[in-house]
């Protein structure tokens, strides 16, 4: 599965990930840092990859856009480190995996993580 990890966490995520056996890359590395989300969002989406990211709009452009691509995987921790997060993160990912790659938004907070298949809306 390949990650694009956003502007709000760490280039330290980049390793992290990889060093799991995922495929990922910051931003940084394929955007300009001051870029709208719509243009993280659509370079996700081109290039099938999943967002990371600490930000709330992503799941809300799904909503609002019904998108079924990218998929989102949003932290909604206050400790967004690779150091801390990192061990559930990557057990989620795993867990998850198959939802990802179809089209899911993924949401993490401390104390449990909930999954909902894109496109969003009423089923």
């Amino acid at each position: 599965m390949k990650l694009l990890v956003d502007m709000n966490l760490s280039p330290e995520w980049i390793k992290t990930l990889g060093d799991a056996g995922f495929e990922a890359v910051h931003w940084s590395m394929v955007g300009k840092g001051n870029a709208p989300d719509k243009e993280l969002f659509d370079w996700a989406r081109d290039h099938n990859h999943v967002v990371f990211t600490h930000d709330l709009d992503f799941g809300a452009m799904l909503a609002i856009t019904r998108a079924e691509s990218p998929s989102v995987f949003q932290i909604r921790t206050q400790d967004v480190a690779s150091a801390s997060l990192a061990p559930r993160a990557i057990v989620l990912l795993r867990r998850f995996e198959a939802d990802l790659l179809a089209g899911a938004l993924l949401v993490v907070d401390e104390l449990r993580e909930r999954v909902r298949l894109l496109p969003l809306g009423d089923r």
